[in-house]
């Protein structure tokens, strides 16, 4: 039996919310945080009908196959010598198969096999990948069928890739950030530290695709000064952690395992997509035992590598796509096993006390910068403030480059700071305009009315949620403004991402009974937190408030 985590249910309740409205949606959450338990209990929903998953790499398929199937659900595999039966007879619930596989051969692929109309879910793993042609191919085969329903999942996608994935998805129906699975203790706390590297200069470096190009980054990647310098900060900070080195080349790879080899034989070792089969299991099974204690990678170890027991990442890769950075980080975020599940209460607190006192408190990432010129070259900051300013980032990345910090706290720390500056600064900015207006000598007459609007996220103590890609150009439907007015809500004031973050806000207080928007802004404008008070519990403090104030 699988017991699914609160934000799991409410990713699947709210894909189905979706599905209600739309032909296909988008589920975004942090690597680690059971995003295959979240569309095998779609899958499981979903039945009689019959579901088709997709995804790019082998690693992928066999791991989605085996949880799907841990759901009683049977399961077959379409991919290289394995083929799933068409007959009525033998076929299974949920077919597994690969892109790849399904484009490949003559007449339209393997995927011409499978009739559409058989297929009433479509479900895209590693969903940053379907802007591809090829993905969009496979969707529109099996789009064949109008009752279909495609659902993507994907760990936090670039800022760039946000507007490409809006044009495949109908609707976004979950985003779950790092930081959300931080404070509320699912993943572990990152500490970062960033080193710089003055031999390291990007600045010359073209952009491919996003990022920078990989031919020129593995060249300068590659020059022993840089080895150097990588592989001594490095071995100063990772001390006996378990680490993962992400490279830019398999040169890197080896070079480097070389290098901190020579410090301590036996050490490191290096592993990349030629690896054959049965020496990267080896060599990984020895990782996960203790005899390797650092693995150099190039390529390979992104997606569908699964070590709780990593404590340290080694960026030697930088990079300008936070989907690929957040994937690598993420290799390092899950606690120890058993540190998490299996506690009575589903308090955030007892969650995070627990990986405080396990083995793995905390997991480290070690940045390399040098001049990165027009770069912006990401780091832990941007993808645990995804929904926070560039400036807010830009404070949190100086105080991980003066000293080994505890990134969300760094970010705390950070927003209180540009707040207080914004606040500095319009307080400047109004008195100049006094002293001017002093200065003129005369008072000017203007009309000026007001509607009283309450501001949810001053109200509900929530961060607005920055503008993503795949809300560019959408609005919101009549009936979710006319909602919002109800509210006291001027949804003209906001972005399409924060009057969405607002509506979902509301229907999950709503859903769990918490003090209405009204509610916690009345009991706020009496020096009173209602945030976490059920509707009941704000109704008694109004009450004798009102007794208090002799309301009639």
């Amino acid at each position: 039996m699988h017991i699914l985590r609160p934000y799991q249910k409410d990713a699947v309740e709210a894909i189905f919310e979706e599905f209600k409205e739309a032909r296909s949606t988008l589920c975004v959450l942090p690597t680690g945080t059971g995003k295959t338990q979240i569309f095998s209990e779609v899958i499981k929903r979903n039945l009689p009908g019959r579901a088709m998953v997709i995804a790019h790499r082998g690693e992928l398929i066999y791991q989605a196959a085996k949880r799907i199937e841990s759901f009683g659900i049977g399961t077959s595999i379409e991919m290289a010598a394995l083929a799933a039966s068409t007959t009525f007879w033998n076929q299974t619930p949920v077919v597994v198969s690969t892109v790849q596989t399904q484009k490949a051969g003559k007449d339209g692929g393997r995927m011409t096999k499978f009739a559409p109309n058989d297929f009433t879910l479509l479900v895209i793993d590693e969903a940053h990948h379907a802007t591809s042609k090829s993905y969009r191919e496979v969707i529109k085969y099996y789009s064949q069928n109008p009752k279909l329903k495609v659902l993507g999942v994907t760990a936090t996608p670039d800022r760039t890739d946000e507007k490409a994935l809006g044009q495949v998805f109908g609707s976004v129906a979950y985003d779950y950030e790092i930081l959300d699975a931080i404070n509320d203790g699912y993943l572990v706390p990152i500490t970062q530290k960033i080193v710089e590297i003055e031999s390291l200069d990007f600045s010359g470096i073209k952009t491919v695709a996003g990022d920078l190009n990989g031919g020129e980054l593995s060249e300068l990647m590659e020059r022993e000064k840089n080895l150097q310098g990588i592989a001594s900060a490095s071995l100063q900070m990772v001390g006996d952690k378990r680490t993962l080195v992400f490279t830019a080349s398999v040169r890197q790879a080896e070079m480097l395992a070389e290098i901190f080899n020579r410090h301590k034989p036996g050490l490191a070792s290096w592993v990349c997509g030629e690896t054959p089969k049965e020496d990267r299991a080896a060599l990984l099974r020895d990782f996960s035992e203790g005899r390797i204690q650092i693995v150099c990678n190039c390529g390979v170890l992104t997606e569908g590598f699964d070590n709780p027991g990593v404590e340290v990442v080694v960026q030697a890769r930088p990079t300008k796509s936070r989907c690929l950075y957040s994937q690598m980080v993420g290799r390092a975020t899950r606690p120890l096993p058993g540190v998490v599940d299996g506690h009575d209460i589903d308090d955030p607190k007892v969650r995070i006390d627990a990986i405080a006192a396990s083995a793995k408190p905390v997991c480290l990432v070690i940045d390399f910068v040098g001049n990165s010129g027009k770069h912006k070259l990401m780091t832990s900051a941007d993808i645990l403030g995804g929904k926070l300013s560039d400036e807010v980032l830009e404070r949190a990345n100086k105080k991980a480059k003066d000293g080994q910090v505890r990134m969300d706290q760094a970010l705390i720390e950070a927003e209180k700071e540009e707040a207080e500056e914004i606040e500095r600064r319009r307080l400047e900015a109004e008195e100049a305009q006094r002293r001017l207006e002093a200065r003129r000598g005369h008072l000017k007459a203007k009309a000026t009315f007001s509607v009283r609007t309450i501001n949810p996220f001053d109200v509900l103590d929530i961060q607005p949620a920055r503008a993503r890609g795949w809300d560019e150009g959408k609005v919101l439907t009549q009936k979710q403004m006319d909602f919002l007015l109800r509210q006291k809500i001027d949804p003209s004031e906001m972005t399409y991402s924060q009057a969405k973050q607002t509506l979902n806000t509301l229907f999950y207080r709503l859903h769990n009974n918490l003090a209405t928007l009204k509610q916690v802004s009345l009991l706020k404008s009496r020096g009173i937190n209602g945030v976490n008070l059920t509707m009941e519990q704000a109704t008694v403090e109004i009450k004798k408030i009102a007794l208090a104030e002799g309301w009639r």
